[in-house]
């Protein structure tokens, strides 16, 4: 069972603070090879939904921008992480299906962007997200940037020429930072 809190920065404990740090670090920085400064200057302005387990330790994290901060007219969901200890047991899919929630419920009638590894196309397809630009390498990994407009949106995202969207997919949800 998952915990879920969604709250803006000036909300986060310290302790909350220090566990997303640490697991962004963990999977990004270490696990994934990727040396960068993971403090970016946005994480005061946005929206963080931390997924705790019984235990209490922080399980999975996404990081929710709201419309106008990194896209004009989209939120952001990024910074998708979860647990190497805890996947393969859903907590990506349930962590994806909260932070769509959620932008929906804080940004009614906004699509949602995100920036993910190529190779999890299918993965976030099966919410409802589908190509929108052409793959692009960030930090050597291979990346797509993906849309899902709202119920309310009369336009539908459009992939680009050649480009075939796959729905389904493996159940554990892990991106590259935003």
């Amino acid at each position: 069972m998952m915990n879920w809190t969604c709250v803006p920065f000036n909300e986060l404990s310290t302790r909350q603070l220090y566990d997303v740090l640490a697991l962004r670090s963990e999977v990004f920085v270490v696990e994934q090879n990727c040396v960068f400064l993971d403090i970016d200057g946005m994480d005061p302005q946005v929206w963080h939904l931390l997924g705790d387990g019984d235990d209490g330790r922080l399980k999975a994290y996404a990081r929710l921008l709201p419309p106008g901060m990194k896209s004009p007219t989209d939120a952001v969901i990024g910074r998708v992480v979860t647990s190497p200890a805890a996947r393969s047991g859903g907590v990506g899919r349930a962590l994806m299906a909260e932070a769509v929630a959620h932008c929906e419920r804080l940004w009614p009638g906004q699509a949602i962007t995100l920036h993910a590894q190529a190779h999890l196309n299918r993965f976030y397809g099966s919410f409802g997200f589908v190509q929108i630009a052409e793959p692009y390498l960030e930090d050597g990994i291979l990346h797509i940037e993906m849309q899902k407009c709202s119920p309310q949106s009369a336009q539908a995202p459009r992939p680009p020429e050649g480009v075939e969207q796959a729905r389904g997919g493996p159940s554990l949800a892990q991106e590259t930072p935003q």
